[in-house]
């Protein structure tokens, strides 16, 4: 099977570690629990900065934020690394921009991630994902974002969800943990 994973608040925790990053870098100390309640993607708003200054910290900080020490989420390597033991095609299609492609290939191979360089996508933008997915005919595919996954309804694509704050109100299978989420994968090779 083809099996496609988003990377960032997929299988690593970025949106967590940005945030204990804006803790230090602007001096703050909000509260984890306002963040794990947060209805936006973005973060900048619990440290009380409008659109503009958000996006203008982000940018500033995007290199730091995506190659430091962001974990990914608990059991989400041996996840990956299972599937492709057991003989499945893995491909990552994330986002991120143009420039910072290469980086991240080489920063999920350092992480133990499985990552062979012809399926791995990056750099476009999130309504073309789906074009990506439906191209490489994915059996299985994992994302995060509500603008991705709502344009992947009605796909041959079996799509689930990385539980977030933000995407509560959408209805796909949910990932609420890779670690217990291994037990779900065994149901779909039989379907």
């Amino acid at each position: 099977m083809k099996f496609g994973f988003d990377i960032d608040d997929t299988l690593i925790n970025l949106r967590e570690h940005a945030f204990h990053l804006y803790n230090r870098k602007l001096g703050k100390q909000v509260d984890i629990a306002l963040f794990r309640e947060l209805k936006r993607l973005e973060i900048h708003e619990l440290f009380g900065l409008t659109d503009e200054q958000g996006h203008q910290l982000w940018n500033s900080l995007m290199e730091e934020i995506y190659f430091t020490d962001c974990p990914a989420f608990e059991g989400a390597v041996d996840f990956v690394n299972q599937l492709a033991k057991d003989g499945h095609s893995i491909f990552y299609i994330t986002s991120r921009p143009k420039q910072y492609c290469l980086k991240t290939r080489w920063w999920l191979k350092e992480r133990g991630f499985p990552v062979i360089d012809h399926q791995f996508y990056c750099g476009m933008k999130d309504r073309e994902k789906a074009e990506i997915i439906r191209k490489l005919e994915l059996d299985v595919y994992f994302d995060d974002k509500p603008a991705v996954l709502e344009t992947l309804k009605g796909a041959n694509t079996k799509v689930y969800m990385k539980d977030q704050s933000y995407n509560k109100q959408l209805h796909f299978p949910r990932v609420y943990n890779w670690k217990a989420f291994q037990l779900e994968k065994w149901n779909l090779q039989q379907n």
